[in-house]
């Protein structure tokens, strides 16, 4: 006898009415073979009285078991589960069990990963310093709303349907535009794609490459995402070292003598994870370099809006002009990380073929969230929140700065960035970052793994701290407690 009372349960205050969460119970009983084909169900009055609830819900459940297929009702006979359902082997009823299963483990065999990601929780009661994100207190919240308003009080239907696998054309419109005159660039709508972000753009580029056509070159002190897009691509990857001037491009050029190169990576304007711009004379080397070998540069433009003290350098996709450049970028550090907003910048036929695949995972882009976004730039309402937003980071920047240089000079050392929203600080070998990240955390302050960035093994013992996400006051906490840290690491080593 199935002990329907105690493991059938159900809640009034759901919005999912009693007789569908009592209907749901009980598939899953047949599906587990617990309840198997032709066995006879209670009465619609012996099940009420067992379950405590009136006898017209249970001839609800009833008639929508038998909707479905799961049941079948003979006249004057009773109910029985269908015979034509296949046998399942039963499974182990627990009594405590609702019959609603928690799946930890696939019944199929599939390709797993090396990746290891932890989730992000928005835990409001910790600190956290990112690696450079922009504060979603001061994201553009009531522009968007506003937007939104007004395309969908324009009653165009035809927006909610499906739209162009290059993304929505008022917003490619805007975007090359936007782009042309801010960028430096030359381009048409046709060489543009928009994208969920800039990694989805990266990873459209690594599949389309594709790894047959040679390896695929980074900084030995790199952005970990990249790295982790070619490694599951199974490409070949190539280490070049990274200094003051950005990626070291006579090590390319050897390595472009010694074997096949397909793509190179590269952070342009400011150096994931060191800050550092790629100087001039590199840029022209690197632009001859992908001419005379014919290997695509992967440049991700990730946070260009933001510069400090002095007019932007404008991307290697400005003076491209053999058409080597894969020029992407992304408007999540503008607005918000949740407004997942990107673009792809290559010659027509890339755009093409990167479109063509781009349908196999995301169909299309959120065509109203386009929409809302090609308006917010069209009426200028990007170019004054970047405005805005800028003078807020810069003052962070240099209260970070200054406190780093007055508080913990003798402990680390960083270079001021010209621009972006973190700075590469760098701890001196006798001190530890596990150990001051683990303390930290005790403190309800969460910094970096700084094993993160270094791809090459090149025992930088550096993080990236984010400050554009922390108000003035966080900040001032965040550089107390790793003094006092280090402080007390510092005594403890001095007393042994």
């Amino acid at each position: 006898m199935i002990p329907f009372k105690t493991i059938i349960t159900y809640d009034k205050t759901q919005s999912i009415p009693v007789y569908i969460q009592i209907s749901n119970q009980i598939i899953q009983l047949i599906k587990r073979g617990i309840l198997s084909p032709e066995t006879k169900l209670p009465s619609s009055r012996a099940l009420a009285a067992m379950l405590n609830i009136h006898r017209k819900t249970v001839i609800s459940v009833y008639e929508e078991l038998l909707s479905q297929g799961w049941i079948e009702i003979i006249p004057y006979t009773g109910t029985f589960v269908s015979g034509s359902l296949p046998i399942v082997k039963k499974q182990t009823l627990n009594p405590t069990d609702s019959a609603l299963l928690e799946k930890n483990k696939a019944g199929f065999s599939y390709i797993k990963s090396n990746l290891n990601y932890v989730d992000i929780i928005n835990d409001d009661s910790k600190l956290f310093i990112d690696d450079g994100l922009p504060d979603n207190r001061l994201s553009m919240v009531n522009e968007i709303a506003t937007a939104y308003r007004s395309i969908v009080k324009r009653k165009k239907h035809h927006i909610l349907g499906y739209d162009s696998i290059y993304g929505n054309l008022r917003l490619r419109e805007t975007l090359v535009q936007y782009l042309n005159q801010t960028r430096g660039l030359s381009i048409q709508k046709d060489q543009l794609l928009t994208t969920r972000g800039s990694q989805m753009g990266i990873y459209l580029a690594t599949k389309i490459i594709g790894i047959k056509n040679g390896t695929f070159v980074v900084g030995a002190v790199n952005y970990k995402s990249v790295v982790d897009t070619f490694n599951e691509a199974s490409a070949s990857v190539s280490i070049i070292n990274v200094d003051k001037e950005g990626l070291v491009t006579n090590e390319i050029e050897l390595l472009c003598k010694q074997k096949k190169v397909a793509a190179i990576y590269v952070t342009s304007h400011h150096n994931h994870p060191t800050t550092v711009a790629l100087s001039a004379q590199r840029r022209m080397h690197l632009l001859e370099l992908a001419r005379q070998y014919r290997f695509a540069v992967i440049e991700d433009d990730y946070d260009y809006d933001f510069h400090y003290d002095n007019a932007p350098i404008l991307p290697l996709a400005s003076n491209d002009t053999n058409g080597n450049v894969i020029y992407i970028g992304s408007l999540t550090k503008t607005v918000a990380p949740a407004i997942r907003v990107g673009y792809l910048v290559a010659p027509k036929d890339f755009i093409f073929e990167a479109a063509q695949q781009r349908k196999f995972i995301d169909r299309q882009g959120d065509t109203l969230l386009e929409l809302a976004i090609a308006q917010i730039i069209d009426e200028g309402s990007l170019q004054r929140h970047c405005k805005k937003v800028l003078k807020i980071y810069k003052r962070r920047r240099d209260l970070l700065c200054s406190l780093l240089k007055k508080e913990l000079n003798d402990y680390l050392s960083f270079d001021v960035p010209d621009g972006g929203m973190a700075i590469w600080v760098r701890l001196n070998k006798k001190y530890n970052w596990d150990v001051i990240r683990n303390a930290a955390a005790n403190q309800k302050l969460i910094l970096n793994d700084y094993r993160l960035y270094d791809y090459g093994a090149t025992n930088h013992n550096a993080i990236r701290m984010g400050f554009a996400s922390l108000n003035e006051t966080e900040i001032v906490k965040t550089v107390s407690i790793i003094k006092s840290i280090l402080l007390d690491t510092y005594e403890e080593v001095q007393h042994h």
